[in-house]
């Protein structure tokens, strides 16, 4: 593995296609709460960020030390994101259709909430550990890096442009937000199991 603009490049481009699905969501984020402060965006992009940091070097570990065990766990990474996003997609769904059309009745996005979606939306990022296994422990962290702060630009992104549509969309943001993350479960499904 060499340094040089190919591994900058494709580490930038890694970023972009994993951090896709964590853009969805948080726009859903977005959505769901229009009043979303700064300081709460940069905390939901940095925990979407950080899980695509920690996913790939978990990856990159299996790979080095019990890849076996990896290897037969990925059959079950789609079925993992489906059920982690519907379980929370369903619950903005749900909370969404009772609060009716008050704008108030979108509840926050809370820290349980946001792990949860951490995971589902970086689990697949495991497997990038299989494409940086050749790269040296300090290749695969700055490769990893990169990867998390293109994936914090990206949901900074969406957050925002969620934040602009659920402002206008008032009450019916939390069931378009339910609705976008099962949707996303359903998308890394299909595309994981075919």
């Amino acid at each position: 593995m060499e340094w040089n603009l190919a591994f900058f490049l494709n580490s930038v481009l890694l970023g972009v296609g994993l951090a896709m699905d964590a853009f969805s969501v948080s726009m859903a984020n977005g959505l769901n709460e229009p009043a979303m402060k700064k300081s709460k965006m940069c905390a939901v992009a940095g925990v979407f960020g950080g899980f695509q940091i920690l996913m790939p070097l978990i990856g990159w570990i299996c790979v080095h030390t019990i890849a076996t065990v990896f290897t037969s766990f990925q059959k079950f990474i789609p079925w993992i994101a489906l059920i982690l996003l519907a379980y929370i997609g369903g619950k903005m769904l749900l909370d969404g259709i009772r609060g009716g059309d008050d704008a108030e009745a979108a509840p926050a996005v809370g820290v349980g909430a946001l792990l949860v979606q951490g995971i589902a939306t970086s689990i697949d990022a495991l497997s990038v550990g299989f494409t940086i296994s050749e790269y040296s422990w300090v290749a695969a962290l700055t490769a990893a890096l990169i990867i998390g702060v293109v994936t914090f630009v990206i949901c900074i992104g969406g957050l925002v442009i969620g934040r602009t549509f659920g402002t206008k969309l008032a009450g019916k943001a939390s069931v378009l937000g339910g609705v976008i993350l099962i949707c996303i479960g359903l998308e890394i499904f299909v595309t994981g199991i075919f």
